[in-house]
């Protein structure tokens, strides 16, 4: 069994910040890539920022200079560092990791968190 936990959402004006963190735990024997999607009522979940196990970065464009995403390898936990907060950036942000486990014998799957909400007042 695997499970990701996020925390550090919550309610900012626009223009602050917030520190979102995502753990990993259970059966892991390693990581590839973590990253960060965020959905809101009525539309598709959407990618805001991914991290390979090695540091490599991609952002969306809507957050590129705002957001970055960063990640733990020793904690198996990945970070995602937001300011410069929009009311746009409003959403449940989802935690996503493809990882090799025991329990798939080593075969990688995708993994989700259950979600953080996240609301920018204007």
């Amino acid at each position: 069994q695997v499970q990701l936990v996020e925390s550090g959402g919550g309610l900012v004006q626009a223009g602050g910040s917030l520190r979102l963190t995502c753990a990993a735990s259970g059966s892991i024997l390693s990581i590839n890539a973590m990253g960060w999607y965020r959905q809101v009522p009525g539309k598709q979940r959407e990618l805001v920022a991914q991290i390979t196990r090695g540091g490599s970065t991609n952002y969306a464009d809507s957050v590129k200079g705002r957001f970055t995403i960063s990640r733990d390898n020793a904690k198996n936990t990945v970070y995602l560092q937001m300011n410069s907060l929009k009311p746009e950036d409003t959403a449940v942000y989802y935690c996503k990791a493809n990882v090799r486990s025991l329990i798939t014998s080593g075969f990688a799957n995708d993994y989700w968190g259950q979600g953080t909400q996240v609301t920018v007042s204007s």
